[in-house]
């Protein structure tokens, strides 16, 4: 399986609101509970206004169109990295897996995955 490191580094936040023009931001990943307003985001595009926030994330994106019938994609990787641990904060969108990990643990992460047939690609 091929994968790329996205180029930005991110940060997780919690906010109160989704000011519009938030929505402009590429990538830009929310998740919205009863209880939170999560945002996934590049750190240079973090509002001032946030709840709480972790920065020093790193994306890893599956490369392709991954079928909703593919099973255990995000379970193999999470274990692989799990059993180095290396702990993963894990997005999807309609079309792919994103896996994110603490910036100070790419080069593990990469080694452990290039040892277990998954590929970094440009």
């Amino acid at each position: 399986m091929k994968l790329t490191l996205l180029e930005p580094s991110f940060s997780v936040i919690q906010v109160k609101n989704i000011d519009p023009s938030m929505l402009k931001i590429v990538p830009l990943f929310f998740a919205q509970t009863s209880e939170e307003l999560s945002l996934v985001l590049p750190t240079t595009n973090v509002p001032s206004e946030t709840i709480n926030r972790e920065d020093g994330w790193k994306a890893i994106k599956i490369i392709g169109v991954l079928d909703f019938s593919m099973i255990g994609i995000i379970a193999r990787i999470s274990s692989l990295l799990a059993e180095e641990s290396i702990s993963i904060f894990a997005l999807s969108t309609f079309n792919t897996d994103y896996i994110l990990i603490k910036e100070h643990q790419v080069e593990q992460a990469r080694t452990v995955l290039n040892e277990n047939d998954y590929f970094f690609v440009k």
